[in-house]
């Protein structure tokens, strides 16, 4: 049984790194393979709300670093396209498919759960 709860729109499991989505209490895509923040950087756990997306967002932090389909939901901290395998500054990093389709189906307000 999963941590999240069915009233959740993104789900992410930090120990399996693998984050999915949810509609309706039911599976509606993934899950699917993500990376999540290295020591000194860790992706804050807890239930957040999607605060804003930004399509073609760059990360000023860090060098103007391009961040394609970035949705936030936690002060800096966003899910967005990036190599699923290596551990981000505290983002969720999907590949290209995983992070647009994140971008179309999350709304400002969903609820995100990391756990």
């Amino acid at each position: 049984m999963s941590p999240c709860p069915r009233t959740a729109a993104a789900c992410v499991d930090l120990d399996g790194n693998r984050t999915w989505l949810q509609s309706g209490g039911r599976l509606s895509y993934g899950p699917v393979r993500m990376s999540h923040g290295k020591a000194g950087w860790e992706t804050p756990r807890g239930t957040f709300q999607v605060t804003r997306k930004v399509r073609h967002e760059v990360s000023r932090l860090f060098n103007n670093a391009p961040m394609p389909y970035s949705v936030y939901f936690v002060g800096g901290i966003a899910f967005h396209e990036g190599d699923p395998t290596s551990a981000s500054h505290g983002c969720i990093r999907l590949d290209q498919p995983a992070a647009a389709t994140y971008f179309d189906r999350l709304h400002v307000g969903d609820t995100v759960v990391v756990f």
